[in-house]
């Protein structure tokens, strides 16, 4: 169960820097915007909250890839408390927005469904 838990969280990790990409350096392409569903006027004006926001998301990724390598390595304890820690991030952030925007809930269920089955098969792997 650990290893499977390790592989939804390194899944999390990549989707979580895909969106690093997508906010943070092509917020104003016609791909990006097309995904979030902005106008050009709208991806110009929120072109620094976005760069911001990318960065939030490729930070848990580092989080979540270190505490895998972590526990590769052997550290178990710290690197299962650095995946929960990204991967939970990961999670709660979903949560956020699909209470706060219910029309977003296709994106937050993207979102979060990697870091939902992580954190649930590394605890289970972990007992």
């Amino acid at each position: 169960m650990v290893i499977a838990g390790l592989v939804f969280a390194a899944l999390a990790a990549v989707l979580h820097v895909y969106i690093f990409v997508m906010e943070s350096l092509t917020w104003t392409s016609p791909r990006t915007r097309a995904t979030f569903g902005t106008s050009e006027d709208e991806a110009l004006a929120t072109k620094e909250l976005a760069f911001n926001q990318g960065f939030y998301n490729l930070f848990l990724a580092i989080v979540t890839v270190v505490g895998i390598a972590g526990i590769s390595l052997g550290h178990c304890a710290v690197g299962a408390a650095l995946v929960f820690a990204g991967a939970g991030s990961m999670l709660a952030a979903a949560v956020v927005l699909l209470t706060s925007s219910p029309d977003k809930a296709r994106a937050a269920i993207t979102q979060g469904i990697f870091p939902l089955i992580a954190v649930v098969l590394l605890a289970i792997g972990l007992l």
